[in-house]
């Protein structure tokens, strides 16, 4: 499937543009449609604090043991599994870097959304190309 980059303010044009995947994210029975970054930079799966109370997640002080680094290193992370869906794709199961913080981007990294797909990125076109992991 093909994604067109996209900005997240009107008032940005093209060069602004960047890769941002449409999915849905679920926990148990609560659901949510976000809108994340795909960035190959990324060592870790990122989501917000917001994200994962809307999903009904809890909190827990102890296992917030994940260590960020760069802009995020002074933020508190703990690990939290949940289903993924993109498109018509069969659901997947990724690993987040959960921040108790609502001024942290969605990101898509490396562990492990760049390990259950395949992500070809057409700059020049503006748009990019996400599909399942070959094999």
């Amino acid at each position: 499937m093909r994604f067109k980059y996209s900005t997240t303010d009107p008032s940005q044009d093209e060069f602004d543009s960047l890769p941002r995947l449409p999915l849905v994210l679920q926990l148990g029975s609560q659901s949510v449609e976000v809108v994340e970054l795909v960035d190959s930079g990324s060592t870790v799966n990122v989501l917000p604090y917001e994200v994962g109370l809307r999903l009904g997640a809890s909190w827990d002080d102890h296992k917030a043991n994940i260590r960020l680094a760069g802009t995020l290193g002074n933020l508190n992370a703990m690990p939290l599994f949940v289903t993924a869906q993109v498109g018509q794709f069969a659901p997947v199961r990724l690993a987040f870097a959960w921040v108790k913080s609502n001024e942290v981007p969605l990101v898509l990294g490396q562990t492990n959304f760049f390990i259950e797909f395949d992500v070809c990125f057409y700059r020049s076109q503006l748009e990019f190309e996400v599909k399942p992991k070959s094999g």
